[in-house]
């Protein structure tokens, strides 16, 4: 018995790094899985692993980007697993270059890869639990984004992809607002861990040790929350953004509104050097963008 039995998740990227981590961890605790990879042979890889363990597994290799690419990798789990529990959004790429550099490709095949890669599945699995809802059926859904660190907080030579990941902890923020309703969460993951992604720039530094202690920049560490996520046991959280690292775990705690300083008439701009002066040096210190 799994804390995730009976229960059918999508994990997009899900091939190699933290996303084959995810369907594995998934599979061991009872989820049926639908491996979305564009690598057919990477996809099917996982899912050969999971069955050879005695799990259930299906590939998907359609593309998340496109409505009916994602409408595709929804009824391939409908058809093979009879319902769709949830998704953990985790495919990515980069394309990294100073902002004095970036192309509008580089631009547009981010963004289009990471924020409407998250918009197409979920709002075709939303629509499906939202009639279910209406209908008089429990629905118990769960969607897990994947923001970053460099969303969060920025990252130097990163404006695009640190932009997608923005704007998906702030997609994550409305989900949860809007489809409790429905029965439905909506969380998200910053993640650090040893990928295809980070090994070119942190490859060094997240490298594997040879001397056999704790791998703490192993993608497997990370799976245990994507699991827990995905289950009924987290039923209650929904809207937050869980940074996660070796044994770590927190949560952020985003923007919020800092001190405020009301004049009750309209402010002349000469003044407002000292006021915003005042205002900074009362407010907490943000943590430092990556790279700086």
């Amino acid at each position: 018995m799994g804390i995730c039995d009976h229960r059918t998740i999508i994990v997009t990227g899900s091939g190699s790094g933290l996303g084959r981590e995810y369907a594995l961890a998934l599979a061991a605790e009872g989820a049926s899985v639908v491996v979305n990879d564009i690598r057919r042979e990477a996809a099917q890889g996982v899912v050969d692993e999971i069955t050879k363990a005695g799990g259930k597994a299906v590939v998907a290799c359609e593309d998340i980007t496109s409505m009916s690419g994602a409408q595709a990798i929804v009824d391939a789990g409908v058809a093979a697993f009879g319902d769709v529990h949830g998704v953990v959004n985790n495919a990515g790429i980069v394309r990294d270059r100073m902002f004095a550099s970036l192309s509008e490709e580089d631009w547009d095949l981010v963004i289009k890869v990471h924020l409407k890669g998250h918009f197409c599945i979920a709002s075709r699995l939303v629509q499906r639990w939202r009639d279910q809802s209406k209908a008089g059926q429990k629905v118990d859904a769960r969607i897990v984004n994947t923001s970053s660190g460099a969303g969060l907080q920025g990252s130097v030579g990163q404006s695009n992809y640190a932009a997608a990941k923005g704007g998906i902890a702030s997609l994550t923020l409305v989900q949860a607002a809007e489809l409790r309703r429905y029965g439905v969460t909506a969380n998200a993951l910053a993640p650090a861990a040893r990928t295809g992604m980070t090994e070119p720039v942190f490859g060094s530094v997240m490298k594997k040790p040879d001397d056999g202690s704790f791998d703490h920049y192993d993608p497997a560490n990370v799976a245990p929350l994507v699991v827990w996520l995905c289950s009924p046991q987290s039923a209650h959280v929904s809207g937050k953004v869980f940074e996660v690292e070796g044994g770590k775990v927190s949560i952020a705690t985003g923007w919020k509104t800092g001190i405020v300083r009301d004049k009750k008439a309209r402010w002349n701009p000469a003044e407002l050097g000292a006021v915003v002066d005042e205002l900074i040096a009362q407010s907490p210190a943000p943590q430092k963008v990556y790279g700086t």
